[in-house]
């Protein structure tokens, strides 16, 4: 068998220009081998759709299980810190079968469409109100504006309390500091802090919704984790462990990807105004930023047992890397795939939400609040565009693709 070869490293990973604009090197790994090797790590960069689709369906060969993550040593070297296996730290995303459609099946009934569409006019009220100051301003820094609607709608769906916004705010945003890849031992202890905080909060507000009745057709998350806990079908811990997979997942990812949606508008007025114009298209702008910005790169996978993939031997153990943003414009797959083009036949044929058992159970809230964020703007705005003395700045993370920063001068309408 072939072995894949070792030609990245996380150095490579996080360069500058690679944190600003993935796509090329994304790509040039694609090209040269759609199954490359990181170092000695033992992780297995996997970078085309049609073997990331190949790994989907093998669950039987790789685990869901976030075990250990690829880092950058003290000295630049790539390594992997190996994660703790308590009880549960594998849920949802990241649990197998059978846990994983335990998991899913308990929190699905919040997610269902009927639940996500009555949220629109409180989002589109939440999102008004954090548009205010901002336009207000003629403009400025947008992340905090991405960043504030998403963290309500999270804390709204689990049922905790809209005062406690910024904390939420700040715990979705830590969601993929570990996955960055470039966390250094004083930022694990913070994490590990801030994690620690997250989990007795969540903890305290499932106990409370586990004293309470109500009918489930009204049940917030929590109570919906809770009656499992109550019935057996989860642990305590892999309650409070699903409540925190919700904050990244519905905290950070739909920030980044409100953020990356209103970079593309602001760099491009004309199709800005043609949206302004055509409201109809907006959920189509919505899915080509997903597929051309996805919130999250990749995620991994475990290796379970000796197998090979597209001719290419793994061992038990090691680790992939599915690289969703380089098999969402794969050549193969999308016609001018580095192209934004509303008119696709299958505009929603992107696998920025994952895609088989594991497709992300959030995606319809994700849109919802992304169209209602850019619907907001655009009505509120004869034109906005980058602030060409304030460039804007991407977290350094080989996982999430989120703004930190994203001047923007705006004309009110």
């Amino acid at each position: 068998m072939r072995a894949p070869y070792s030609s990245h490293d996380p150095a490579e990973l996080l360069d500058a220009a690679v944190i600003e604009d993935p796509h090329p090197f994304l790509a040039r790994v694609r090209s040269e081998n759609p199954i490359s090797r990181v170092g000695e790590t033992g992780v297995h960069m996997v970078a085309s759709w049609e073997r990331i689709l190949e790994v989907l369906d093998r669950e039987e060969d790789f685990s869901a299980h976030i075990t250990g993550v690829l880092v950058r040593g003290a000295h630049g070297e790539p390594s992997i810190f190996d994660l703790p296996a308590n009880d549960g730290t594998q849920v949802i995303a990241t649990a197998d079968e059978p846990e994983h459609s335990v998991h899913r099946k308990l929190a699905k009934p919040r997610f269902s469409r009927a639940r996500i569409e009555v949220l629109e006019p409180r989002i589109r009220a939440w999102a008004r109100e954090a548009l205010a100051p901002w336009l207000g301003a003629g403009g400025g820094d947008f992340v905090p504006v991405a960043e504030l609607v998403p963290a309500k709608a999270v804390g709204h769906v689990l049922g905790l309390p809209e005062g406690d916004v910024e904390h939420h705010r700040a715990w979705a945003m830590m969601g993929g500091e570990i996955l960055a890849g470039d966390i250094n031992p004083d930022g694990l202890r913070e994490l590990a802090l801030a994690t620690v905080e997250m989990a007795e909060y969540l903890g305290q507000h499932l106990e409370a919704a586990r004293e309470r009745e109500v009918a489930p057709s009204g049940s917030s998350l929590l109570e919906l984790l809770a009656r499992g806990v109550d019935g057996g079908q989860v642990t305590r811990s892999e309650a409070a462990g699903i409540a925190i997979v919700m904050f990244g997942a519905g905290g950070e990812s739909t920030s980044s990807l409100i953020g990356s949606a209103l970079r593309l508008l602001a760099e491009d007025p004309d199709l800005a105004q043609r949206l302004r114009s055509q409201r109809d298209l907006i959920p189509r702008f919505v899915e080509e930023a997903l597929r051309l910005e996805p919130p999250f790169k990749f995620h991994y996978r475990v290796i379970r047992r000796d197998c090979e993939l597209g001719g290419y031997t793994l061992h038990p153990g090691d680790r992939l890397m599915l690289l969703w943003a380089a098999a969402n414009r794969d050549p193969a797959i999308f016609s001018c795939p580095d192209e934004l083009q509303l008119d696709r036949k299958h505009p929603k044929h992107h696998l920025s939400f994952g895609r088989g058992a594991h497709f992300c159970i959030g995606e319809q809230l994700a849109r919802l609040e992304a169209r209602v964020m850019i619907e907001e703007v655009l009505a509120a705005t004869s034109r906005f565009e980058l602030d060409s003395n304030a460039p804007p700045v991407y977290a350094r993370s080989i996982f999430v693709r989120r703004l930190e920063k994203l001047p923007i001068l705006v004309s009110p309408a």
